[in-house]
Parts: C-alpha cells; sequence; structure tokens
C-alpha cells in the first residue's frame, strides 16, 4: 500500500502502564500524528489525551478510517479480534506481544497482512535495547548460551504465565542469534503466587549443536535481565538492564589479567530508548513500505517456542506446588 500523507497518522489502543508510553513517544515524533488513544477506562484515556493534545476514544473502532497504523497494547485474548480489525481495514499494526493467545490466531493474521500487503510488528522490545544491537557484531556462532530473567513480583502481567511475560523475549533473542531450528526442548515450572507458572527454566536444544538454558522468574528477590554467549571466539555477555555489553576474546598477551590469555572489553550505552527506537522503526517500515524489524512471523515463531515449552512444563506437572 501507499502512504501519500507526510506525516503518518497513528493511534493507541490501550493505555495502561505500557501504553501510556506508545502514546508518549508517537506524540514526540515529528513526522507522527498521534490520532486518539483508545481505553475503557474512560478516566486514564482522557488524562492521556488531554495531556498529549489529542482525543481520547472508549471503542478501538473509533480509530478506523482515521489512522494509518496502530499500537495494540491490550491484553493478549483481544490481541486478535482487534488486530483483525485493523488489517481488514488497511491499517498497519504493531502488536505487544504475545502476539496472540492460540498459534493459530497469529498464523490467520499473518495470513490476512500478508495477502493485503500490510505490516505486522510484534513488540519485542528488548531487540532495541542498545546493548543487544552493539553485541550481535560480535555474535558468530554461539554454542551454549544461558540467559537469566529475575523480576521482583509485580501482578502487571499475570494474566499470562512467566514464559509469556518473560521469558519469550530471551526465546526471541536467542532465535535471532541462532538462526536454527530447535529439535528438543525440556522445561519445568511451578506456580506460587498466581494461578499461572511463576518460574520456568527450559533447555532449547538446535541442529546446529548450540544449546540455551533460559530461565524466567517473577517472584525474585531482585531484578535482573543478562544472557550470556559462549563461542569459540569469544564470551560476550549482555546486560540488559544495565545496558551494557562485555566481550572476552583470546589475548596470549593477557596474562595478567582476570581471565588469563583472554582480553575483556566492556561497553555502556545508558543513553539508549529501546521504545523509542522500536517505535522509531515501526514508523520507518511503515512510511517506506519495507519488512519490520520484529516481524509478525518471528514473532509468531518465538510464541511458538513459548507454547512448546508451556506444554513440557504441563506434561511433566510441574506446575502446581504440593501444597
Amino acid at each position: 500500500m501507499q502512504r501519500s500523507r507526510k506525516n503518518l497518522r497513528v493511534g493507541v489502543v490501550g493505555v495502561g502502564y505500557l501504553g501510556k508510553f506508545h502514546a508518549e513517544k508517537y506524540a514526540a515524533m515529528n513526522d507522527v500524528d498521534l490520532v486518539g488513544v483508545v481505553d475503557v477506562e474512560n478516566v486514564q484515556a482522557e488524562e492521556i489525551a488531554r495531556r498529549l493534545h489529542t482525543k481520547a476514544y472508549r471503542d478501538y473502532r473509533d480509530l478506523l478510517g482515521k489512522v494509518d497504523a496502530v499500537s495494540i497494547v491490550i491484553p493478549t485474548p483481544l490481541h486478535f479480534e482487534v488486530t483483525k480489525k485493523f488489517l481488514a481495514n488497511n491499517v498497519d499494526v504493531l502488536i505487544e506481544k504475545p502476539m496472540t493467545a492460540i498459534l493459530k490466531e497469529a498464523d490467520e493474521l499473518i495470513a490476512l497482512a500478508e495477502s493485503r500487503g500490510l505490516i505486522v510488528q510484534v513488540g519485542l522490545l528488548e531487540r532495541f535495547n542498545p546493548a543487544v544491537v552493539a553485541a550481535k557484531e560480535f555474535v558468530h556462532r554461539p554454542m551454549l548460551i544461558e540467559a537469566r530473567r529475575l523480576c521482583i513480583y509485580n501482578e502487571r502481567g499475570t494474566d499470562v504465565s512467566v514464559v509469556m511475560d518473560l521469558m519469550i523475549h530471551d526465546i526471541d533473542i536467542v532465535l535471532n542469534l541462532v538462526r536454527s531450528e530447535v529439535t528438543d526442548i525440556r522445561a519445568a515450572g511451578i506456580a506460587v503466587v498466581s494461578e499461572d507458572v511463576d518460574f520456568a527454566n527450559a533447555r532449547l536444544e538446535f541442529e546446529n549443536g548450540c544449546v540455551a538454558n533460559l530461565t524466567a522468574d517473577r517472584i525474585s528477590m531482585k531484578n535482573e535481565r543478562e544472557i550470556r554467549l559462549f563461542q569459540k571466539d569469544a564470551i560476550i555477555t549482555i546486560d540488559y538492564a544495565k545496558r551494557g555489553i562485555t566481550v572476552v576474546q583470546p589475548d596470549p598477551g593477557s596474562d595478567h589479567a582476570v581471565i588469563p590469555g583472554r582480553d575483556i572489553r566492556q561497553r555502556s550505552f545508558t543513553d539508549g530508548d529501546a521504545l523509542k527506537d522500536e517505535l522509531a522503526s515501526f514508523v520507518a517500515a511503515v512510511k517506506k513500505r519495507q519488512t519490520p524489524e520484529v516481524t509478525g512471523r518471528m514473532g509468531r515463531d518465538a510464541l511458538g517456542i513459548a507454547f512448546r515449552i508451556m506444554e513440557q512444563i504441563e506434561r511433566s506437572g510441574s506446575h502446581w506446588p504440593d501444597s
């Protein structure tokens, strides 16, 4: 589809904790007109609309015909219905993760978008973390990966399992960096304070021999988001939270280093804004009619692995505590 307007007309459906940040970022963009925000909580929508000089709506369908693109930041079970409606009306969409409640819905949305030449981007924010972006130049065929994503308990997000809420970020990062088929999955998890899995561990084995061990915990006593990649010529550590990377590589002249025979380099990217970059990337993809950084198919692939992990957890019987 061709876009003839200079400024892209954008809306945000759902302006709760995360959606309000989407609205703020769009409102600050020079080449975007924030046409409106939608939320069933009318007071919240009105307050944000007033602050950002836009309009508030209670029904997402009120945006149809008024926008070229939209961010969908609502509970996962509603993603399919709302996204399908926008795609059917030739609106490009950014859907927050997880993409849909079931894989069949994701497949239908992808097929609809492709049939109409529309863009679907999935909101897997860590792809735009400046540390992740910087680390990609050092990552070449990792063979062992260790990812830990620990969070102090927050009721927000507990409408889905910790696999869908937190681990899916690391699943997406690992799939993007390894670029090989997953051949086997072993997983265990447990529900502690919510009705779904709050702690999960998964081991992914890839066709090329790589093994990834992922841990996600939303009942931790601390916040930690880190991934380590081991390959023949380097060990790369990405600290998502501090937005920094550490690269350890062979150096025969470094016998007195912390790790003998290894050169250690650290870089920090504290000024980065992943959400701003994510939304700017979406806007650019829409305006230039180019493939987004995180396509619907990529979001679907991460979702598919997340479902396989949850199936393993259910099958193992580790979902519920003995008590």
